[in-house]
């Protein structure tokens, strides 16, 4: 087998010690080419290369969901091929890692190798369904380029929180938990849409849902983690089926208090619920619209703000090693 590992050297939790050892490990086992990323887009270029190539059997991407999000990217720039395209495999080491883990691997990069080796050892793969998101046709975001996200995205509330910790990180601050729930009180409290939300949900067929002032989409559940603990936006959500919607048109405070507790306590079996909280279960297609531009995030990536976002949700997108 011949493989490309894409490395992001600046992965928040592995050191150069434990990437050389990850390295050697994996280059015992098959015919390993390792590129550490430079620039930011590079695994994506990686991934598209890996695509492009009649030799490459897997790409393995050792770093963040960030990392992830670039490599799969790449890979899919001409769309699903199940069939012919190279095969995934995911080495955790971001802070977060949500991808990863809802594949079932350990957190450790260490033993998230050992993982994959025993996988490929015994042949064992999963087909996973991706999002697809793309700027609305007839509205001012329609030249926007269509993107894949392995496990959510979120347009507003989210998407701001997502912002400003990434200018923090730009400003030297660690990713750290802490530093999330930091930026969600900061968010929560210069929010200007909190009472009267102005994002409208489309789903054909369907009546419009209005007035929502948060939107998160889920490819998989969870849908983050708070530490150890995993937050369960959309419990039903998975890689075997389409996109799963949680909208609240309420974030005054008593209506957070009420849905950070939900979310806090929530599980396998039970999320967000109320009045004000609307949820969607296996969508295929669907159109977000704001009044105004809003922050838009894919795989915890931050990507500018936009008004209108249609989403696709892609059933057997791709292959990956678990």
């Amino acid at each position: 087998m011949r493989a490309l590992l894409v490395v992001n050297p600046a992965a928040t939790t592995t050191s150069a010690r434990t990437r050389d050892v990850l390295i050697h490990a994996l280059a015992s086992e098959m015919k390993l080419e390792a590129v550490s990323t430079e620039y930011r887009g590079h695994a994506r270029d990686l991934g598209r290369r890996a695509a492009d190539s009649d030799d490459i059997d897997l790409v393995v991407a050792l770093g963040g969901d960030g990392t992830v999000n670039e490599v799969v990217n790449g890979l899919l720039h001409k769309g699903p091929d199940i069939d012919n395209l190279p095969k995934l495999a995911v080495v955790p080491g971001g802070s977060t890692n949500v991808f990863a883990r809802a594949l079932g691997l350990p957190n450790d990069a260490v033993e998230a190798t050992g993982a994959i080796l025993d996988a490929l050892a015994n042949r064992t793969e999963r087909t996973v369904g991706l999002g697809l998101a793309a700027g609305t046709p007839g509205t001012e975001d329609e030249s926007v380029p269509e993107r894949w996200f392995t496990f959510c995205a979120g347009l507003g509330f989210d998407a701001g929180v997502i912002g400003r910790v990434e200018q923090q990180r730009e400003r030297g601050k660690r990713s750290t938990h802490a530093l999330y729930v930091r930026q969600v009180m900061r968010q929560f409290l210069d929010e200007p849409h909190r009472r009267q939300g102005i994002i409208t949900l489309e789903v054909p067929g369907q009546d419009p849902v209005t007035d929502l002032a948060l939107s998160i989409i889920c490819n998989t559940a969870p849908w983050t983690y708070l530490g150890n603990r995993p937050i369960y936006a959309s419990p039903k959500a998975s890689f075997d089926t389409a996109l799963d919607v949680l909208g609240l048109q309420r974030l005054s405070t008593p209506a957070v208090t009420r849905y950070a507790t939900q979310l806090l306590t929530s599980s396998p079996e039970k999320g967000p619920r109320g009045k004000h909280a609307v949820s969607l279960h296996d969508l295929t297609d669907f159109t977000l619209h704001s009044k105004a531009p809003l922050p838009l995030q894919m795989d915890g990536d931050h990507l500018g703000l936009r008004t209108s976002v249609t989403f696709t949700g892609v059933r057997r997108a791709l292959r990956v090693i678990v």
